[in-house]
């Protein structure tokens, strides 16, 4: 298992914050799921799909320090903190880089964070343990360090945290189930992700008949006009009718079943979920913005209102 790569065990999507005496609450935070391997001075990070990224993080030496297990494997969120919120956008640009100057450098301007909520491994293995039993060991563990903390969880109020991190402009929680086990490479319902919907303005590229659908995109520092989305939820006929009628004299490029238009047109979405390139998904469509221009949907980092 020690300096494997090991796909993680994942949170199912739950429906709605509630409160139970036999879970666990933990915020979510917007970062990128990353375990940590140790024995004796040697560390190395690999992603949930297991490519090891060691290289791309030299806090890593100061993480190691701050475990006080001879041999570990802990599972973590990795995060870059701005004004003491986690920057989506600025861990994916920790994972980008490759070089070591660069690297060096953003160890400076985007420093990293580990947040650990599981072990899978000390002396022995910890799989079959009850969370609440892997909980008290992370405790043991880990000395207090910038670089390496443990999560905030929270028994039996799992609305009210719900509520906190939604005032906190964090990601959402999840919810587990204080007897669970660690399953590796498993999507389980004893862990259930809650997350909250986010607002954005973005611009129309193109739409579908059959299905009624718009692709929408965002304007990005180095990418314009970037496809990122298709929404369907939400529309109507009515407001099937309103778009049709509004775009009906325009140009198209017809692509398979897709009409790619210019991008002049805006719509308010929402979205619950968004991947590490962008895409967003669960959306819903709000309101057409006739007044709005292109060049102000731009992507926002996540934050979304």
């Amino acid at each position: 298992m020690l300096f494997n790569a090991l796909k993680p065990m994942l949170a199912d999507w739950g429906v709605e914050a509630f409160d139970d005496e036999d879970y666990l609450f933990e915020p979510k935070w917007d970062g990128a799921r990353i375990l940590l391997h140790k024995q004796g001075e040697r560390i190395e990070a690999y992603t949930r799909s297991g490519i090891m990224v060691s290289a791309k993080f030299p806090e890593l030496k100061e993480v190691a320090a701050c475990i006080r297990s001879h041999t570990a494997i802990l599972d973590c969120e990795g995060i870059c903190l701005q004004g003491g919120q986690p920057v989506f956008d600025d861990f994916m640009y920790r994972l980008r880089l490759g070089q070591s100057l660069k690297i060096d450098h953003a160890c400076r301007t985007h420093p990293a964070s580990f947040i650990v909520f599981d072990v899978l491994l000390t002396h022995r293995e910890h799989l079959d343990e009850p969370l609440l039993d892997r909980k008290r060991r992370i405790e043991e563990l880990l000395a207090p360090s910038p670089v390496l903390a443990k999560t905030l969880s929270v028994e039996n109020q799992g609305q009210a945290l719900f509520a906190l991190t939604k005032q906190q402009g964090m990601e959402g929680m999840v919810a587990k189930r204080k007897q669970s086990k660690y399953r590796l490479n498993t999507t389980s319902r004893d862990w259930l992700k809650l997350k909250h919907r986010r607002t954005i303005d973005t611009v129309i590229l193109g739409y579908k008949l059959e299905p009624f659908q718009l692709v929408v995109g965002l304007q990005f520092r180095t990418v314009k006009n970037k496809p990122v989305g298709i929404v369907e939820s939400g529309m109507g006929p009515k407001e099937q009718a309103w778009f049709l009628g509004y775009v009906q004299a325009w140009p198209y490029h017809q692509e398979g079943t897709k009409r790619w238009i210019e991008p002049q047109l805006c719509c308010r979405i929402q979205y619950g979920d968004r991947s590490d390139m962008h895409q967003l998904n669960r959306t819903q469509f709000v309101q057409f913005l006739p007044e709005q221009r292109a060049e102000e949907c731009v992507w926002d980092g996540g934050k979304g209102s």
